[in-house]
């Protein structure tokens, strides 16, 4: 994704952040330590904001960092936040911790998403999930939501395909209405157009036990079928604490934890991984 800079201003552009926030004047004002009339003259663009007033303001209303940046150059201000390469020298910490944490979390499914959901990184449980998914799927650059959600991905083999797929497009609808993504915008289009397939509609075959019957899940899994069995997961997003780079803001890291004791005990039977 890159950075859009505005041709009209920084006010219209914090005007339209404060109003998706539904936030007032008065009530921004109050959290940025500010006035109502000056959020007001900010605006309408009778008053420059400092360089300061913009990063606080965009704190306040809670924007990305990729869009800080946008802000800030639309007030005349140099970029603050870089952004780098994943690959590059300054990430190179970052990039062994990550891989530290997925290999650590084998034989448990773990990957690395940016703000497209392309894959960066994932474990040997997320290849044990995705064997059989058809190569032109996992050709890269590999897409988390694509594969899940394509006809032939691991669509088919999801058991409760409907409440997951509801998980994850709510999931992207918060994403854009956080961040102003054509990217995601796209992906988010091209994925609620996929035909479900065949049963898609339908959770367990009729007369099958519902999965509170079979064990009380305490989050909605992820039931997918792998070798003639369902595996049961709960997924967990982390991301960074107040990234000072845009490419590091972006990442997310998705954690699946068994949700039941059959797909603990799976994966624990499985030959550890090779090297």
């Amino acid at each position: 994704m890159t950075t859009v800079v505005s041709d009209t201003g920084v006010g219209p552009l914090l005007r339209g952040w404060r109003e998706q926030r539904r936030l007032s004047q008065l009530e921004l004002a109050l959290r940025a330590d500010s006035s109502a009339r000056h959020i007001s003259f900010v605006e309408t663009g009778r008053s420059r904001p400092s360089e300061e007033m913009v990063l606080r303001l965009a704190e306040h209303l809670e924007v990305p960092v990729r869009e800080r940046n946008a802000l800030l150059l639309a007030a005349g201000y140099a970029p603050r936040y870089a952004e780098s390469p994943l690959d590059a020298p300054r990430l190179e910490a970052l990039r062994e911790g990550i891989e530290q944490l997925l290999r650590g979390y084998e034989p448990y499914p773990a990957l690395v998403v940016d703000g497209s959901y392309t894959v960066v990184a994932a474990n040997r449980g997320i290849g044990l999930l995705l064997d059989g998914v058809p190569e032109h799927l996992l050709a890269p650059p590999l897409n988390a939501m694509r594969i899940t959600l394509h006809p032939e991905g691991l669509a088919p083999r999801i058991r409760n395909l409907r409440e997951w797929r509801g998980h994850l497009l709510h999931q992207m609808e918060r994403q854009i209405g956080l961040a102003r993504s054509e990217s995601l915008r796209a992906l988010y289009a091209e994925v609620t157009a996929y035909p479900l397939p065949p049963g898609g509609e339908d959770e367990d075959a009729p007369g099958a036990p519902g999965p509170e019957e079979v064990y009380p899940y305490f989050a909605l899994p992820l039931r997918v079928e792998h070798d003639g069995r369902v595996l049961s997961f709960v997924s967990s997003i982390s991301t960074f604490n107040t990234p000072l780079d845009v490419t590091v803001a972006e990442l997310a890291i998705e954690t699946f934890l068994p949700a039941d004791p059959a797909t603990v005990a799976y994966l624990q039977s499985l030959p550890p991984f090779g090297d």
